[in-house]
């Protein structure tokens, strides 16, 4: 499963960013998938993921700000970023795994490259 994540960029705290992982897999839809996000120094952590049946799950620290969508006809992830802070400055990669959600990044087969998120305050 090849993923690609787009959709980064350099914004001001409290703007908004759609960020897009995409793949040619026709049955992405029964993935599950995840966004992590890696600051420098960091460890790469989960900020959302959604399962095969459109649940989802969210970093404490997103809540209520990000949202996790898909769009399984058109074999895509969305992460809905709103009201970003400075903190949220990371790279941004997607990532898929068959079976049901897993907050471990080493439960995830298929990374995408990432996309830069940068926030400035």
């Amino acid at each position: 499963v090849q993923l690609q994540a787009s959709g980064g960029g350099l914004v001001q705290a409290g703007d908004s960013l759609r960020l897009s992982c995409a793949t040619s897999r026709r049955t992405f839809g029964s993935y599950t998938v995840g966004w992590f996000r890696q600051a420098p120094g960091k460890e790469r952590e989960l900020v959302a993921a959604i399962n095969s049946g459109d649940s989802t799950n969210y970093a404490e620290s997103v809540k209520d700000r990000f949202t996790i969508s898909r769009d399984n006809a058109k074999n895509m992830v969305y992460l809905q970023m709103n009201s970003l802070k400075p903190e949220d400055t990371a790279v941004y990669y997607c990532a898929a795994r068959m079976g049901i959600y897993d907050n471990s990044r080493y439960e995830y087969a298929y990374w995408g490259q990432g996309t830069l998120v940068t926030v400035s305050s």
